[in-house]
């Protein structure tokens, strides 16, 4: 039997929405927000907690364990999350797609580092969420736990301290459970499903390649699929079964089907103005609670342009 009731409001511009529940019996907050909203996580409701998006008599409240009394109304404002990115200073084309107590997940754009270079210092991944953690404390601080190459976009974690990076490192491949790329390449793919497996090397030049006796190097590697093909490109699937700089990069140069816009790698073409990669799905275990975390962006619009049917 349920204890509360909820109703869920919406402004005539759509931009704001609210979840108002009334308070029928004294509860802890987190309790009655997790009975109240069963489609959501135990993390999801400490973000709104740790966001100020849930108010109790018209107060926000942040103590998860914070005690109702019968009679109380508690409000979840479902802000947007590009309207916090506004606030806290972020560039507009960098979105946090989630955030709790221990980490921050984003979709990065093509262009932007995920940390500083010799080149490049200021505009970063990195740089962007340091300084937007430290509106809320001075002393808050992000980890960097895997990399995205400058030019490819997509989803993408890092760490709000450095026990949570650390679990990460030391358990990644026990807590990481999908990775998952989406990559225009040039010609049509033959073989519409397959797995690339090479050792991978390093010139003095930072260009990685394949060496060609097995056991040299690291081990790369990729499990892809053909999603839609013309002529001029193929629309692929990719699954990493290892992590390594550059690895689809080279291994699409491997196969004679570089990716669109990598120049570095063999590709002739760039008819969409950026590296054609995209780091589609992310799923993970997270390291405090063990809950499956899963997240999925939006293939760029710019790939799927290049299948239209006319």
């Amino acid at each position: 039997m349920k204890n509360h009731s909820y109703r869920k409001n919406k402004n005539l511009k759509g931009r704001e929405r609210q979840t108002q529940l009334q308070v029928l019996e004294p509860v802890e907050l987190m309790i009655f927000l997790m009975e109240r909203m069963p489609d959501q996580s135990r993390n999801n409701i400490k973000s709104l907690l740790l966001h100020r998006q849930v108010l109790v008599d018209g107060k926000a409240v942040t103590q998860y364990n914070h005690l109702l009394r019968r009679g109380q109304e508690v409000i979840v404002n479902w802000s947007l999350v590009r309207d916090r990115e506004v606030d806290k200073g972020l560039s507009k084309d960098l979105k946090i797609i989630y955030e709790d107590a221990e980490l921050i997940v984003i979709d990065k754009p093509a262009g932007l580092l995920t940390i500083a270079s010799e080149k490049e210092k200021e505009y970063t991944a990195y740089r962007q969420l340091m300084e937007y953690v430290r509106r809320t404390d001075s002393a808050n601080r992000i980890f960097i736990v895997h990399r995205l190459d400058r030019d490819t976009s997509g989803v993408m974690l890092f760490a709000k301290n450095e026990e949570i990076k650390r679990l990460f490192q030391n358990g990644w491949k026990k807590l990481m459970v999908e990775r998952a790329y989406i990559a225009v390449v040039e010609g049509r793919v033959s073989k519409k499903e397959d797995t690339i497996k090479s050792w991978l090397l390093e010139t003095k030049t930072k260009l990685m390649y394949s060496g060609s006796n097995p056991g040299d190097g690291l081990e790369a590697i990729t499990h892809y699929k053909v999603l839609q093909d013309t002529a001029k490109y193929s629309l692929l699937e990719m699954h990493l079964e290892t992590g390594r700089k550059n690895q689809i990069r080279v291994h699409m140069k491997d196969i004679g089907h570089s990716i669109v816009g990598d120049k570095k790698y063999g590709a002739n073409s760039n008819p969409i103005g950026r590296l054609a990669l995209h780091a589609h799905i992310l799923a993970f275990r997270h390291p405090i609670t063990n809950e499956l975390m899963r997240f999925e962006t939006e293939v760029p619009k710019k790939f799927s342009r290049l299948f239209k049917k006319y």
